[in-house]
């Protein structure tokens, strides 16, 4: 017989045993039957409402943007119409800031600029909240930068005001510059905006975004406190070529709303005085992170209680056999005994992942509906983010399958195996998001313990350019996706190794 045919066969005894034994299909059910109810549940419970002027209404959602990402797109703008093609070229010649402290002391306003604010020249598609835009800017602390579209960030050279920007359109394509003297320019970027319609919006900006304070609740855990930041930047020698004549327009960009109707909370303003502009703005243009609305991943919380009952059956798959003396027969059977072990992981881990697959396929819509329905804004992501969660989130559980059949191979004892195989995968996991852990320990758990897999479900991305809490406790893992899952695929494959090395040293 080939070793195909060989393996064949072993495969279908494999999963002749494993259908026929009504327990290990059953746990394998519950576990996929506990994503979407465990989902339902908790969405269910969950309710989300905003004040306004003393009425409970829903909360507005941040716009989209060309990408179809949530962001923030507040900001003043000091503006003219270009129709067509054109340049913008002015010298901002200072930027200055302030920062006001949150309550007990939000009285207190202090001078500071944040190392994301910015000031600089931009040519927007519309006023129109998430529309196109690319952007020249220097910043607090990044030096100049060329931005576009909310998540595009190129870094330009390091150093504030006084610097010189200038930025041109052709047809679809922007080009952005910096000089320090005005006469010497260095290119930043290129850039291409295919949402950009021939007449646009040109000119100068302001925006500073809150200065985030993390700090240490009384009764454990972490307090994040978000301080509004102000910028006032000044140009002078503006020159715009290709825009309509006039007088230049100023618009607060998405002004947040005050307490009483038509009021604006911290409005931007702006001054021109002989040439010279005094811009005054806060706000940000930018991605927005989980702090903005509730991550997809949020609607399969129950992966982490299916994990126990996959981790369980995938134990008794194989311990079962040493406890009733049945493995003399299946070696008996397959001399090979490596080839035995790896048609025992292709079946559990095929038959978890396609539990996994279709647990968290309707366990993320129904959660997202429902969510949604009690007031809950969930972060829309791009379909095929969404398909990277869900297969992520199958194929985490197969792989952890997979280690734990390893472990009761090597332990041949259910319970040392799936203590061992929790305390991998599950426990770090708990520890590092639970906020009972110092950041950088948390970090380290997750980068080199099989629960960096979890990273798989992470939807929204860390972006350099936006200040967040980028932590576990935030939904944010220090491995990307697909790495995080390859550590644990590590683990399983080393365990898979002893265990073969086991069974060839030793008869059952």
């Amino acid at each position: 017989m080939s070793p195909a045919a060989g393996f064949a066969r072993t495969l279908r005894a494999e999963w002749t045993k494993f259908r026929t034994v009504r327990g290990w299909v059953l746990g394998t059910v519950v576990a996929a039957l506990l994503v979407p109810l465990l989902a339902a549940v908790s969405a269910a419970g969950s309710h989300a409402s905003c004040d306004r002027n003393g009425v409970e209404t829903a909360c507005p959602e941040p716009p989209l943007g060309p990408d179809g990402h949530a962001v923030r797109d507040k900001f003043f703008f000091v503006h003219r119409t270009l129709d067509g093609d054109g340049s913008i070229t002015v010298r901002l010649t200072s930027m200055s800031g302030i920062i006001t402290y949150p309550p007990p002391d939000h009285d207190e306003i202090v001078p500071g600029l944040v190392p994301w604010a910015k000031a600089g020249v931009i040519v927007k598609a519309s006023m129109e909240p998430g529309s196109s835009y690319a952007a020249v800017m220097v910043t607090g602390e990044h030096g100049v930068r060329m931005q576009h579209d909310y998540t595009g960030d190129v870094a330009g050279r390091p150093g504030g005001a006084p610097r010189w920007l200038r930025l041109t359109r052709a047809g679809e394509t922007l080009t952005g510059y910096e000089s320090a003297d005005g006469r010497q320019w260095a290119e930043v970027a290129v850039v291409r905006l295919p949402d950009l319609p021939a007449e646009v919006e040109i000119g100068m900006f302001a925006a500073s975004p809150g200065d985030l304070t993390v700090k240490q609740a009384d009764l454990g855990g972490l307090i994040e406190q978000m301080r509004f930041t102000e910028t006032t930047a000044v140009f002078d020698q503006v020159k715009v070529e290709g825009a309509a004549p006039g007088a230049w327009r100023h618009t607060d960009v998405s002004p947040t709303p005050g307490t009483n109707p038509g009021e604006v909370h911290h409005p931007g303003s702006a001054v021109e005085s002989g040439g010279t502009f005094t811009v005054v703005g806060s706000g940000d243009i930018a991605p927005v992170g989980t702090d903005g609305g509730m991550a997809v991943e949020l609607t399969l919380t129950g992966v982490l209680f299916a994990l126990v009952v996959v981790v369980v059956v995938a134990v008794l798959f194989v311990t079962a056999e040493y406890r009733r003396g049945l493995v003399r027969v299946t070696l008996a059977a397959s001399p090979r005994r490596g080839r035995v072990l790896a048609a025992k992981a292709l079946v559990i881990g095929a038959v978890v992942f396609a539990a996994g697959l279709a647990a968290s396929a309707v366990a993320m819509p129904v959660g997202k509906h429902l969510l949604r329905g009690n007031g809950n804004h969930v972060l829309p992501v791009p379909a095929l983010t969404e398909v990277r969660v869900i297969a992520g989130v199958a194929a985490l559980l197969a792989v952890s399958a997979v280690l734990a059949l390893a472990l009761g191979t090597l332990f041949r004892r259910s319970a040392a195996a799936v203590v061992t195989a929790l305390a991998m995968i599950l426990l770090p996991h708990v520890l590092a998001t639970a906020s009972v852990l110092p950041v950088e320990l948390s970090l380290w758990l997750l980068r080199v313990t099989p629960a960096a897999a979890f990273a798989v479900q992470q939807s929204i991305p860390e972006y350099p350019q936006v200040l967040d809490f980028y932590v576990p406790q935030g939904g944010y893992y220090p491995l990307p996706p697909w790495a995080g899952l390859g550590v644990l695929c590590c683990y399983a494959a080393l365990a898979l190794g002893l265990a073969v090395v086991r069974l060839n040293r030793r008869d059952a």
